[in-house]
């Protein structure tokens, strides 16, 4: 690990400190915690907006897919 320096306003530092007392964690794990959920979302967004700008690039131009719709459901037990 590398130590950093990172600027909180004391708002933020003051939520900080008080959430990583109710979880129980340090502050740099808390954050580093909070880090990698967001850069997490972030990929999660990007890899949704790629999908997104594929189907609307090429439509589905009524492509019938409930030939489909028996593939998806669970089998009785």
């Amino acid at each position: 690990m590398e130590t950093i320096q990172v600027v909180l306003d004391s708002k933020l530092l003051r939520a900080t400190e008080t959430a990583a007392r109710r979880t129980k964690m340090n502050r740099s794990a808390l954050i580093r915690e909070a880090l990698r959920a967001h850069l997490s979302h972030l990929r999660i967004r990007e890899l949704e907006l790629r999908d997104r700008k594929g189907y609307e690039a090429r439509p589905r131009d009524g492509v019938d897919l409930s030939l489909w719709e028996s593939e998806a459901v669970w089998p009785e037990e």
